[in-house]
């Protein structure tokens, strides 16, 4: 009995040893596991970690982290690097983008922070006149819209005015929306709202208003004639008169860029009425001949004439004595210097005829006397010459 109690305690310390041993040499390839790790220093997206590990490239450590690598992404060393102590690991996952520039369409991927980092990558360069949206210092984040709108110049003529302007603009609309343009109800835009800009584009903005404009203008009076008995023939008098009247129009004006294209009569009002001037015209004929039986010279002498017509330069048709040529175109007139033959006088001019002494004339003076034509080729066929005239009583 002794024997086997014996027996069975030797067991149990055998177990309890080898138990130990185990326990033991599990602790000991843990602790030996766990200082046999390298240390790493991850910047993983812009978080650092620092991590102890036993993968034997970067791939392999960041494949414990369950981080799944792309060719896009940015990995700083390679990933096929040799994991060493205090190593230290960049890795930045690639970002898919969608950019829109001008007609082309892309999606990119990219591991820049920024719009204008990603700019950058993309080797695109911005004017001040350029557009990009978001804004560069906007974050880069899947699915990004990247919209870049490259400006361009093109020829602006607002209300007449021209100048040159840069656009990034799609249509006329937008464009007219970026430079701040209004337009106004009866105003015009060519071409047309929704037509696309490009940079042969002239955008033409004509400037169009009504205004009312109010004017007063004279109404002209008539002539009005009256037969006279009374008067001589070719004679006139002034029985009223005339006056001018006032009317005021008031109009519509449409003006084009400040020029005026059209004018239309909306009222019209007669402020003054007009009064017509009256004239008797003489109708009483006079005898402008005297026969040779009654011919009685008084006196006789020669004298430089010349000729002329009632429509002659200068010329008004009636004579110093109020005789109408025009009316009487075969009246046998002359021209006289009064203080050598009186007004009235009749006369016998040599190779003209009998005649009356009824008009005067600036450049007659002494001894001459112009003789009266109806007809321009008659008055030069007599010319310029010396005649003898008779003076008759």
């Amino acid at each position: 009995m002794k024997n086997l109690f014996s027996k069975s305690l030797s067991k149990k310390k055998l177990t309890v040893i080898l138990a130990s041993f185990v326990v033991f040499a599990a602790a000991f390839g843990f602790v030996f596991y766990e200082t046999t790790k390298t240390t790493v220093a991850l910047t993983l997206d812009g978080q650092e970690k620092v991590v102890k590990t036993h993968a034997a490239t970067i791939e392999e450590v960041l494949k414990e982290l369950d981080i799944s690598l792309h060719s896009e992404d940015y990995v700083s060393p390679s990933a096929d690097t040799k994991v060493k102590e205090n190593l230290k690991v960049v890795w930045e996952p690639a970002k898919q983008v969608q950019m829109v520039k001008g007609n082309e369409k892309k999606q990119v991927w990219t591991t820049a922070d920024t719009v204008g980092e990603f700019l950058k990558e993309q080797k695109i360069t911005l004017s001040e006149h350029d557009k990009v949206q978001p804004t560069i210092d906007s974050k880069i984040k899947d699915d990004l819209h990247i919209q870049v709108d490259k400006a361009f110049s093109i020829t602006l003529s607002d209300g007449g005015k021209e100048k040159q302007v840069w656009s990034t603009s799609t249509t006329v609309a937008d464009f007219l929306l970026q430079q701040g343009i209004t337009l106004n109800e009866l105003d015009r835009v060519e071409p047309t709202k929704d037509e696309s800009v490009t940079e042969e584009t002239k955008v033409m903005v004509t400037r169009v208003e009504k205004v009312t404009d109010v004017v007063e203008e004279p109404i002209k009076f008539a002539v009005v004639t009256k037969k006279d008995q009374a008067l001589t023939k070719g004679t006139e008098k002034t029985i009223t008169s005339g006056q001018e009247g006032l009317v005021k129009k008031e109009f519509e004006v449409v003006l084009e860029n400040g020029k005026e294209v059209s004018r239309t009569l909306l009222n019209e009002t007669t402020v003054k009425e007009k009064r017509d001037k009256v004239v008797a015209v003489g109708t009483k004929v006079i005898a402008q001949t005297v026969s040779r039986g009654a011919e009685n010279v008084s006196k006789e002498f020669y004298v430089s004439s010349t000729a002329y017509t009632a429509n002659c330069n200068g010329c008004s048709g009636t004579t110093a004595t109020g005789y109408n040529l025009k009316a009487n175109p075969n009246a046998k007139i002359i021209a006289v210097d009064p203080s050598v033959i009186p007004l009235g006088t009749k006369v016998y001019v040599e190779g003209y005829g009998y005649a009356v002494a009824a008009d005067t004339g600036g450049s007659i003076r002494g001894n001459k006397i112009d003789v009266f034509f109806s007809s321009k080729s008659d008055a030069y066929r007599w010319g310029r010459k010396t005649v003898k005239i008779k003076i008759l009583n």
